[in-house]
């Protein structure tokens, strides 16, 4: 199975690429995992929320290409546990699901055509997280529910 995990913008925190490169580092382990980071938009002070959205939305769809399965990381989305979230993605890979790509969307989410576009919503938390730490908690619960497929005693139930 092949992860891929889009993100509109670089992480802007050293300590919150550090963790990030960490948990990818780790993920290798068990799946390729691949992340492209989309170019963030430049002066948006004057910009309306809308038209950012909607230039985002450009930049992701063009990403997301002939992926198969598309999964927003989105407030308004499911919000699975770590042993739920890793019997899915067992499930995934034993029925042969070759790729699942997961989308970090800018500060304000995302437009109506990334939703239409994609095939479900994830949500971590009902707290709110920056664009920024949404993409180190992913990472860790992707590592976490890894080796809770893998039955390693990362995770305490």
């Amino acid at each position: 199975m092949k992860i891929t995990l889009i993100l509109v913008g670089k992480t802007g925190k050293r300590y919150l690429s550090e963790a990030f490169d960490e948990y990818s580092k780790r993920l290798t382990r068990y799946v390729r995992f691949e992340v492209r980071v989309l170019p963030e938009l430049r002066s948006t002070k004057s910009m309306p929320v809308e038209v950012q959205l909607q230039k985002e939305a450009e930049t992701i769809l063009a990403a997301l290409g002939d992926s198969q399965e598309v999964l927003l990381l989105d407030e308004q989305g499911r919000q699975p546990s770590s042993m739920e979230l890793a019997a899915e993605l067992e499930h995934r890979m034993v029925r042969g699901q070759r790729d699942i790509t997961f989308v970090v969307g800018g500060p304000y989410g995302f437009a109506p055509a990334v939703y239409q576009r994609a095939n479900g919503l994830l949500s971590l938390s009902r707290l709110t997280f920056s664009h920024q730490m949404v993409r180190v908690i992913f990472a860790e619960q992707l590592y976490r529910a890894f080796t809770i497929i893998n039955g390693e005693p990362y995770h305490h139930q």
